[in-house]
């Protein structure tokens, strides 16, 4: 015989009902012996349960119980509750008179929901040509008086049970209230929570079944709740003790005690889908074929108690005066965490009985709170508790490392005695991210990035297009999966909910609203997005003042914009301060060289401790460009830079190119990264724009280029044969000092040196160190370029992606 359970979602109004009665005639009709345990339908216990309270409270409860009636019949003909809704009529009567319900009337209220099922399921299916029996369960499990929660007494139970299958066995199908029994007196008892699968679990042990089948409306257990984790997928077998360990830790389809008389005789479980036929769901049996990690399971609300008593160290029996106090109360203890030498203990109880326990410890402990022997009893009432079922404390340092990365701190954590499980206690604010975050780290083939990318302008624009058409083939090759979440302007933000393609474009044209940095965090937090990368390609100084809010909230910074890391140095520290704090990184190699290793090599040699005595050569690919084809042709000045212009290779207004300050700012970048002190004013710039075009406007200044002719002729025909032009940026002196002179000059040098030889726009830095003496490193390569720098901003994310 198989026991086949089915939940409430399953006997709902509608296709549910229709597919149990289905499921069960393919059954019969497939020679099944078979016995049918029910829940009450749909959510028919909760709306009990509020009618209820309602009448205690003496509010009117009469359209909702009239609404529970109606729900009951669901539009079939034939059916008789006449019995039934007396009794509750009674009942709620009572209740409103007294203004009060002990559980002993509770549970004769609830346990009306599972025999209207079962009287309904019952016509139903004899309707369909099944020889079926209704059976009250309370004449088959005899429990104790603990109304609420009873037990069963195992001898009488299994007897009644026997009796009444050898009476009415062959083709009858049983359909068997779960969740209620009674007790010595005939009196209506209910099983607690998760009742219905007990009375199902009990049933199969006294009758030796082959299988327990348990309907409920997913396809099986996950290795996470599929309504939080979207990645979640099922778990094709378990074994009992990992089930218990769910059940334990709050996995809904399961509880403890359904497990206990399965695993006594071995008899398999299997959680199937009512709505889902072709799905095997989930099998349950003594051994699991499969070792490792299982599932995420999750306790909510719940609370924290800290108990702190400095004045208890070396004292014997302070835990068990703990325990004792709590068990008293009937307070259960899920997860316990203790402190050296019994100086502080925090254990997580139920949030609703948290103040109730708090009281029973300060009884317990009065004495000492009065000699200050015990100084602290604390609630933290919103928390929840994950635990990962099969994981091994050897790796248990990479989800916990996820975590921290992620701005979750976990508030205590233990393992099981077995070391197969580990459990941590989170704020309920961090319950659904945390899920996102563990679960990627454990289950997940590939590791999900989210990206925030604010400018979208030649940089930011060509990124954005770099990641679209590499996004795929990256996550199939490193098992990286790059989502952008959000794309901003100065003015909108688009959250491409759906994904980005080609047009994204208009989209934010069409569909981009207007925000704060605020708004965008938000939407990361309430999304539960993990592993968090803001990209600034934008030129904004006011943006900089994003970066702070950004790491505290969890995100990781690449830059293209120079200008935090050339603010004044206080603010500098202050950056690089809050990233540790918060254990994130900042990543700017685009800073300096646009797709040059440059600023890496800088950092690995500084930490190296290596002395590096000086950094000098051509920062900006634009002036390379102009110098490069100004010293080798007899082209005048203004129209190789009229040249540049058209090629795109300039600002829009060219004197952000020519007057030096971004090279300056490139120079100061790599100062710091020396950990020299020095500020941008400090760094003396050759302007090459005449004074008498420094002002005005744009147009102005193009229909004047030629003044530019006479002042660079002069500068190219003073040079010493065989020499060019070249614009530098130079850092010199002891850099071992807190300051080194910074120079950005324009320089003749030999045609044959390293210099000299740079063609092009590309960029080229030399790099002195004592271990070199004056042979330099050289890093050389394209300066400019919106694609070589979206793809230098590109490297940075994944070197982040990457860790971890």
């Amino acid at each position: 015989m198989k026991i086949v359970k089915f939940g409430g979602k399953s006997l709902a109004n509608g296709a549910g009902l229709h597919r149990v009665v289905e499921i069960i005639t393919q059954k019969v009709q497939n020679k099944e012996k078979i016995a049918v345990v029910l829940s009450a339908r749909g959510n028919s216990t909760n709306e009990l349960e509020e009618i209820l309270e309602k009448a205690a409270k003496n509010k009117n409860f009469q359209e909702q119980l009239q609404a529970f009636k109606q729900y009951q019949y669901g539009g079939f003909a034939g059916l008789d509750f006449q019995e039934e809704f007396e009794t509750l009529d009674k009942l709620l009567e009572g209740v409103y008179l007294l203004k009060d319900y002990s559980d002993r009337i509770k549970d004769q209220v609830l346990s009306l929901g599972e025999i209207i099922a079962a009287k309904l399921l019952t016509q139903l299916l004899t309707e369909n040509g099944i020889q079926a029996r209704f059976t009250d369960s309370r004449k088959l499990i005899v429990t104790d008086d603990e109304f609420g929660n009873a037990q069963p007494l195992e001898a009488l139970s299994k007897e009644n049970v026997l009796t009444h299958f050898s009476q009415f066995n062959g083709e009858t199908v049983h359909v068997v209230t779960g969740f209620i029994a009674a007790n010595m007196n005939k009196e209506t008892t209910t099983l607690g929570r998760n009742g219905s699968n007990y009375t199902a679990s009990l049933l199969s042990n006294y009758l030796n079944a082959e299988e327990l089948q348990n309907y409920t409306h997913v396809n099986g257990i996950y290795t996470a709740n599929p309504d939080w984790v979207k990645g979640a997928r099922k778990i094709e077998h378990l074994s009992f003790n990992e089930a218990n360990e769910l059940a334990n830790f709050g996995t809904s389809i399961l509880h403890a005690k359904t497990i206990i008389p399965l695993l006594e005789k071995n008899i398999p479980l299997r959680i199937l889908n009512t709505f889902d036929d072709t799905n095997s769901g989930t099998l349950i049996t003594k051994e699991s074929t499969e070792k490792g990690i299982k599932s995420l399971s999750v306790l909510e609300q719940m609370a924290l108690i800290n108990f702190k008593g400095r004045g208890l160290l070396g004292k014997v029996g302070v835990d068990a005066r703990i325990f004792s106090a709590l068990a008293a109360k009937h307070i259960s203890v899920s997860i316990i965490a203790q402190g050296s030498s019994e100086r502080g203990i925090g254990f997580v109880v139920d949030a609703k009985r948290a103040e109730e326990a708090k009281h029973a410890l300060k009884q317990e402990f009065e004495l000492e709170f009065n000699t200050n022997d015990v100084t602290e009893i604390s609630i933290d009432q919103e928390v929840s508790v994950i635990s990962i079922i099969g994981q091994d404390l050897k790796t248990f340092h990479k989800p916990y490392s996820a975590l921290v990365k992620n701005n979750i701190t976990p508030l205590l954590f233990n393992n099981a005695i077995t070391g197969d499980n580990v459990s941590l206690v989170v704020k309920q604010d961090d319950l659904h991210k945390a899920l996102h975050v563990i679960h990627g780290e454990i289950f997940e083939i590939a590791k999900k990035i989210n990206i925030a990318i604010f400018g979208h302008g030649l940089v930011g624009g060509t990124l954005i297009d770099q990641i679209i058409q590499s996004a795929s083939e990256i996550e199939k090759r490193k098992g990286i999966k790059l989502t952008i979440f959000a794309i901003a302007n100065s003015k909108k933000v688009l959250y491409p909910t759906t994904g980005l393609d080609s047009d994204w474009r208009q989209s934010i044209e069409n569909q981009g609203v207007s925000y704060t940095i605020k708004d965008v965090i938000t939407y990361a937090n309430e999304h539960h997005l993990e592993n968090l990368i803001a990209i600034d390609n934008t030129a904004s100084e006011s943006f900089t003042a994003n970066y702070i809010p950004l790491i505290e909230n969890g995100f990781d910074l690449v830059s293209s914009n120079k200008i935090a890391n050339t603010l004044p140095h206080d603010y500098y520290k202050k950056l690089r301060k809050v990233l540790q704090a918060h254990q994130k990184e900042y990543l700017y190699e685009t800073n300096v060289g646009a797709g040059l290793p440059l600023i890496d090599t800088i950092k690995l040699l500084h930490l190296s401790g290596e002395n590096i005595t000086r950094i000098k050569g051509v920062f900006s690919g634009t002036l390379s460009y102009l110098f490069n084809t100004f010293s080798e042709s007899d082209t005048s000045f203004s129209k190789v830079l009229k040249a540049a212009m058209d090629k795109g290779f300039t600002e829009p207004d060219p004197r952000e190119d020519l007057c030096g300050n971004d090279v300056g700012r490139k120079l100061l970048i790599l100062a710091r990264e020396l950990d020299l002190i020095n500020e941008m004013d400090e760094v003396q710039i050759h302007n090459l724009i005449p004074e008498a075009l420094r002002e005005g406007t744009v147009e102005n200044f193009i229909n004047n280029l030629s003044q530019l002719d006479k002042v660079y002729d002069e500068i190219k025909k003073d040079q010493k044969p065989n020499h060019v032009l070249r614009y530098i940026g130079d850092l010199w002196g002891d850099l071992s000092e807190s300051k080194g002179n910074l120079e950005v000059k324009l320089v003749s040098v030999p045609q044959d040196s390293t210099l000299g030889q740079v063609k092009g726009s590309d960029s080229i830095f030399e790099i002195y160190t004592a271990s070199y003496g004056n042979q330099p490193i050289v890093i050389q390569g394209a300066g400019a370029g919106a694609a070589v720098t979206a793809r230098g901003v590109f490297g940075d994310l994944l070197r982040l992606a990457n860790k971890g």
